[in-house]
């Protein structure tokens, strides 16, 4: 094996490296209004939600090319994520998280990889708190999604 080239042949241009390091497309802290959380009066009235992704994806080519069709719509992402959020309901944050995860996997092949944080400020605790949230990693798995279990399913609002 010839010195920075992976066993597979790739020689780190597509955007990953011998290390495994990789370009990421990032959308931080869309917020969105949804109905999330445990009781029943947090799914009530509408509240915010933050999320943030990180798409592990080779950008190597679109950064050459300058052409979208190469790279990964942050639009398109964004009304994935804001769907999820705002059109149906979850107890869970970590729900939200494992269903955006799952959807971007499936929506876009070229994603290896996704990172998802979901984050609500007002959570109803006894005393000063900035947000509570979750973080989760999920990798593509010979071109599946390694999940942990079953996918959750959202509650009616």
């Amino acid at each position: 094996m010839t010195a920075g080239r992976r066993a597979d042949g790739a020689d780190g241009a597509d955007g990953a490296g011998p290390d495994g390091a990789s370009d990421r497309i990032l959308l931080r802290r869309m917020v969105f209004e949804g109905r999330h959380g445990v009781p029943d009066d947090e799914r009530r009235t509408p509240q915010p939600i933050e999320v943030t992704v990180a798409l592990e994806v080779s950008l190597a080519h679109a950064g050459r090319s300058d052409d979208l069709a190469r790279s990964v719509d942050y639009s398109a992402v964004f009304d994935l994520v804001r769907r999820i959020v705002e059109e149906r309901s979850f107890r869970l944050l970590e729900a939200i998280a494992e269903t955006v995860a799952t959807e971007i996997l499936a929506m876009h092949p070229s994603v290896r990889a996704v990172a998802v944080t979901v984050d609500k400020p007002r959570v109803p605790l006894p005393g000063h708190i900035e947000s509570a949230g979750v973080e989760i990693h999920r990798r593509r798995s010979k071109g599946l999604v390694e999940q942990p279990g079953p996918a959750p399913s959202p509650t009616d609002p």
